[in-house]
């Protein structure tokens, strides 16, 4: 790397081209200040992570979900979208094109705690290089899988991403999500006395569905939204087809029932991956109980929104969308954080949650 571009930088002991202290700071607070704006269920699981293990999962949601925004601008053509994740990758290796990407990215559509999180791209860069050599290689590992299959997508359907197949869909899935299950699995084991060889292979059997089974249920409760604001089908053609619809009808009122009929395969596997994640969280040793909580809580509102998925068809009409209540989030925010350290206890607020709504005391 040229001497011009340690300019802004110092080398850390670790090996990383480490940001100076005061920037290192604002980054920090940059992350932790946006992280609720772009994802509010990520951001109540990272604040129980401890130290350099929070800041890590901090930094990798926060470079995934940089890569999520510009795969997501529909409008945005698909050629451009590519040179731009090719770009993101760059930033990788040099922070000169770190410092850059704000510009870079600046044609990008999106809501603007999105677009902000864009233009603070260099500050999550300087939370990456801050981390120790391995953490960061770690995290630098999967957001680079992530963003190269992302880039596969764009460049297949450049009219708007069509799924076709169950296959196709899993595979989907592992880029955008399962490659993330790797991610937290490798930094629980990098970061945890607690998790060491043995139970690092257990979590890994399951790690893929841990990620994918949130990842599902997000496509099943977005339907509407993924068409009309990102130009997007993720829903298997061939599931709709076998049913007498298409992506054409999806959100067509009087295809309603042949389309709640084609989602039931993406149902139950979405119940089988959280099956899985179960098993995920099972396999966490006790003592890992702020990693435990971080895991559980994702869980219990996707079983949540997977039981109102099944109670509803908004997610199948124009701007329809399916939602837990901000009470049922409080209740599952407390009643998990009590039941953490029990398995037991744990699949019964699981399978509470998966048949009621859940209110404390009730």
């Amino acid at each position: 790397m040229p001497a011009r571009r340690h300019s802004y930088y110092t080398m850390g002991l670790n090996g990383n081209v480490r940001p100076p202290a005061a920037d290192e700071q604002a980054a920090l607070e940059f992350g932790r200040g946006i992280i609720g704006r772009v994802s509010r269920t990520f951001a109540i699981g990272i604040s129980v992570l401890p130290g350099r293990l929070g800041k890590a999962v901090l930094t990798g949601y926060l470079l995934c979900r940089i890569a999520d925004t510009i795969e997501d601008d529909g409008a945005c053509p698909a050629p451009r979208r590519q040179e731009l994740l090719a770009k993101f990758l760059d930033c990788f290796d040099d922070p000169v094109a770190a410092a850059g990407f704000a510009h870079e990215v600046s044609d990008i559509h999106a809501d603007e705690s999105y677009l902000e999180l864009l233009r603070g791209t260099e500050k999550v860069f300087a939370l990456l290089r801050a981390l120790p050599k391995e953490t960061a290689r770690i995290v630098a590992r999967w957001t680079r899988e992530l963003t190269l299959g992302m880039s596969e997508f764009v460049g297949r359907y450049p009219d708007g991403i069509r799924i076709q197949t169950l296959e196709e869909y899993r595979r989907y899935c592992y880029y955008v999500a399962g490659t993330v299950g790797h991610m937290l699995t490798e930094l629980w084991h990098a970061h945890s006395k607690h998790v060491r060889g043995r139970e690092y292979e257990r979590l890994l059997v399951n790690a893929e569905a841990f990620g994918e089974a949130l990842q599902t249920i997000n496509i099943l409760k977005d339907i509407a939204w993924d068409i009309e604001h990102e130009n997007a089908a993720y829903i298997p053609e061939d599931l709709l087809r076998a049913r007498g619809s298409s992506h054409q009808t999806i959100l067509h009122g009087d295809w309603v029932v042949q389309n709640r009929e084609a989602l039931v395969a993406l149902v139950e596997l979405a119940k089988e991956d959280i099956k899985k994640s179960l098993d995920y969280f099972n396999a966490l040793p006790k003592m890992a109980v702020q990693i435990r909580l971080f895991c559980l809580l994702p869980i219990l509102f996707a079983v949540a929104t997977l039981r109102e998925i099944e109670q509803s068809s908004a997610m199948l009409e124009s701007g329809g969308v399916v939602k837990i209540s901000r009470g049922e989030v409080r209740s599952l925010i407390l009643a998990g954080s009590f039941s953490t350290m029990s398995n037991t206890t744990t699949r019964w607020l699981v399978s509470k949650t998966a048949r009621n709504r859940f209110a404390l005391g009730s």
